[in-house]
């Protein structure tokens, strides 16, 4: 869907108009909804409330009214955003929220409309589209701060693009040859590893995950450094294209959503993206292991000792605990470059969804300090996270017998915050978060801006995380 600055109203177009609880309208929309006969308001049971919308006649035109709630804040404002351009049935519309005096309106309505927008529908033979809408007017806005705030959206979509595409199309090299395509036109250096220089640097983790699998694995590096960039921001994503468990097999149950165990290196490469397209001033290398957790005659077997690039040696135990091995490699071969933060991002445990259920993400950080740059980045960015603790003292119950380390406590509790202790072997001694999103990788249902399949969680947390590193000393 197109976004354009509306000067003028187009006549004819429906008109997008916000509207409070006991339909009191929105600054901006007075006069739209002031047109629309009170006994129709009646008869539809339409109040303002959060989540609702109509369409009615409203003078020579058509007024899409959508609920605002009790009170208009920017959460409110983006969610009635993405309510709103699902419920046009035409091709054009005018939407009138950014003239809201909340501050953020206009990236509010923006990233509501670009994301609510949103669908996938490569495997639909039909014509159904749920979205008719291909131009929103925006009123109040000038084009160039519009087309600014869609990048991380638009990266967003990106990314869900790629989670939401079933395994078989995707193996390790289909979504390296994507990301390389989606990179083209930016400032985005790609190099993608395969088998043979997998195994030239040593990264016996990532090889050990991908044993058990037809389908090679590689490793995606990606690098932007703008001139004169004085920070450097290390990124690793968790990319499993499909996860079966291994030998440590799933249930079925527990293995038909598993094409989306490569989200945290779907959110990782399409932030890179974002990240150069913006043009922020900071050094930005991007290490993404994507392979198949497969079932073989080669398979890694329960007991098997694994040699990570650097760092301890590992005895798996449990072969569905195969993220944080290629992370531990991803880790080390990220800590080559130096950079002054690394974050990685994975869907890693099903603890963290114990813990904080489905819609909210986990952070672990090596210090109150960066635990708070992530979470700040991530509330201007609309996605949810909780910080949980790197409690060391569980350390202890990852020793193993003929190995450094071994890949899983055998204990049933807090294993979110083991994973992340394991992962703190290989993230090296300075500043470091690891974003836990196995929760809010997929969403259940479509509501606001949000759209059921892959959401495409950490994009917009780590462009805001970018920009404010990149400006802080």
């Amino acid at each position: 869907m197109e976004l354009v600055a509306a000067v003028e109203a187009t006549p004819g177009a429906p008109v997008i108009a916000g509207v409070m609880t006991g339909n009191e309208p929105a600054p901006g929309s007075e006069e739209v909804v002031g047109a629309i006969d009170e006994s129709l308001l009646e008869i539809s049971r339409f109040e303002g409330k959060t989540g609702q919308v109509a369409t009615f006649p409203a003078g020579e035109g058509v007024a899409v009214l959508v609920g605002l709630g009790d009170e208009i804040t920017f959460e409110s404002i983006r969610a009635a955003s993405g309510n709103s351009v699902r419920a046009v049935r035409s091709e054009l519309a005018r939407s009138l929220l950014a003239l809201i005096p909340v501050d953020g309106a206009l990236r509010a309505v923006v990233e509501g409309a670009t994301l609510g927008s949103y669908q996938f529908r490569s495997y639909k033979t039909g014509d159904d589209e749920e979205v008719r809408l291909d131009r929103l007017e925006v009123a109040g806005a000038g084009q160039e701060e519009i087309d600014r705030i869609a990048v991380g959206a638009e990266a967003t979509n990106l990314a869900r693009d790629w989670v939401n595409i079933p395994a078989i199309d995707l193996s390790p090299t289909d979504i390296a040859d994507a990301i390389t395509s989606a990179a083209e036109e930016t400032a985005v250096d790609v190099e993608v590893w395969d088998k043979a220089r997998i195994e030239e640097e040593k990264l016996g983790a990532i090889l050990g995950v991908a044993a058990g699998s037809s389908r090679p694995p590689v490793v995606v590096v990606l690098s932007y450094q703008p001139e004169g960039s004085t920070k450097h921001l290390g990124l690793v994503g968790k990319g499993i294209t499909f996860d079966s468990g291994g030998l440590s097999l799933k249930s079925s149950t527990f293995m038909e959503e598993m094409k989306s165990d490569m989200a945290g290196g779907a959110a990782v490469a399409a932030s890179v993206i974002a990240i150069a397209r913006l043009g922020l001033p900071l050094r930005v290398t991007a290490v993404i292991p994507f392979t198949d957790n497969a079932v073989g005659g080669n398979a890694t077997r329960p007991g098997d000792v694994l040699r990570p690039v650097s760092g301890p040696t590992i005895e798996v135990l449990n072969t569905d605990a195969e993220g944080r091995l290629i992370l531990a490699d991803g880790l080390g071969v990220v800590r080559r470059f130096g950079p002054d933060l690394i974050v990685d991002v994975a869907t890693l445990t099903g603890a963290a969804k114990v813990a904080l259920g489905e819609r909210i993400g986990a952070v672990f950080a090596s210090s109150p300090d960066v635990a708070e740059l992530v979470l700040r980045a991530a509330s201007r960015s609309g996605e949810v996270f909780w910080e949980l603790p790197i409690f060391k003292e569980y350390r202890k119950a990852l020793d193993s017998n003929i190995a450094d380390i071994k890949n899983i406590t055998g204990s049933r509790y807090g294993g979110a915050i083991a994973a992340a202790v394991f992962l703190s072997e290989y993230a090296g001694e300075g500043p470091w978060a690891h974003l836990d999103i196995a929760g809010p990788a997929l969403w259940r249902e479509t509501a606001g801006e949000h759209v059921k399949g892959a959401s495409g969680v950490s994009v917009r947390t780590l462009v805001e995380l970018a920009s404010e590193f990149a400006e802080n000393d």
